[in-house]
């Protein structure tokens, strides 16, 4: 298989921008999926890299990951078709040739619902630090190797070296079906300090699908811990999730207080001029976020129902509020 990949690598590699081969079975190039860095034209984060006996395409910058043929039909679907068919004629698919084609369900697939980990409440280091911020760590997972973990359930990271600890927090669609987990780093040196991951690329980055009823308002918070602390609340685990194609009737957007952070104050602009509802903090609330705000004593719930804003109103509101 992997020979065959190598050559549809090279044919379709003059349509992937500062395409380079860095090693053997390892590729890089702009991800034509999220343009990369829009700041530097020169950023490569796309990557072809081996993973048992095919390649797999993954975004450093975007996320994205998929199989090499996923990747080349959303690239080249002339190239793909010829991909298919060199395959069939190798005899490494079709009927009668050694190996069968793959069945393409008439539905989205189930995914595991099971985290095969130890709850968080399991492990000191984990349950301290979840206990200290106020968190139930019965709700998340531990993983002493996070990297490895992930690629026991999708194949991800090219290398697991360097490979340290993680709380898990793992992500339901509505059917309770696992899409995604995030892992939290559980110190400061830990970069980054979230990795996410999705089973599912078709589903939304949310976590808390699986809690939420669409029959009353809806919170969308910055971060799955904050969104313990409020009723009837999901969390964004990524920038790429547009709520309007979910359905939901009435939603209000909680951004973290930082009225001196010119993006934040940019984000809460654009989402006010889409008519949507916004939650803008009283001045004397000087925490970030809400767990901090929840370790401070602060009664969340009322904040947020006492705060919330649209239109002429929260233009206003954020007028007196922001800081620069």
């Amino acid at each position: 298989m992997l020979y065959i990949e190598s050559k549809y690598i090279g044919l379709v590699s003059a349509r992937l921008e500062k395409f380079k081969k860095t090693k053997d079975y390892l590729y890089t190039f702009r991800c034509p999926y999220c343009g990369d860095s829009k700041k530097s034209k020169n950023k490569t984060r796309g990557y072809f890299y081996k993973y048992k006996n095919n390649f797999v395409f993954k975004c450093h910058n975007c996320g994205m990951s998929k199989g090499f043929s996923k990747f080349l039909k959303d690239t080249d679907i002339v190239l793909h078709a010829q991909y298919i068919m060199e395959k069939y004629k190798e005899g490494l698919s079709g009927e009668h040739r050694g190996v069968e084609d793959p069945v393409l369900p008439l539905s989205k697939p189930i995914f595991k619902k099971k985290v095969k980990l130890p709850l968080a409440s399991t492990n000191a280091k984990a349950s301290d630090y979840l206990k200290k911020r106020k968190l139930n760590p019965t709700k998340f997972y531990y993983a002493e190797g996070f990297k490895h973990f992930c690629n026991i359930y999708k194949p991800t990271f090219e290398s697991t070296r360097n490979d340290n600890a993680r709380i898990v927090i793992p992500m339901y669609d509505e059917n309770k079906s696992l899409i995604g987990f995030q892992g939290r780093a559980l110190y400061a040196f830990q970069k980054p300090k979230y990795l996410t991951v999705m089973l599912n690329e078709d589903s939304p980055k949310l976590y808390g699908l699986d809690t939420i009823n669409k029959e009353k308002p809806i919170y969308i918070v910055e971060g799955p811990f904050d969104s313990t602390f409020l009723e009837n609340s999901v969390a964004m685990c990524g920038s790429d999730v547009d709520i309007r194609t979910l359905g939901w009737s009435d939603y209000i957007w909680v951004f973290d207080n930082e009225p001196r952070n010119r993006e934040n104050i940019n984000r809460i602009n654009k989402t006010i001029d889409r008519g949507d509802k916004v939650i803008i903090w009283p001045n004397h609330i000087v925490e970030k976020d809400i767990n901090d705000m929840v370790l401070s004593g602060h009664d969340v719930e009322n904040l947020v129902e006492s705060n919330t804003y649209k239109g002429l109103e929260a233009k206003l509101k954020l007028k007196s509020w922001k800081k620069v």
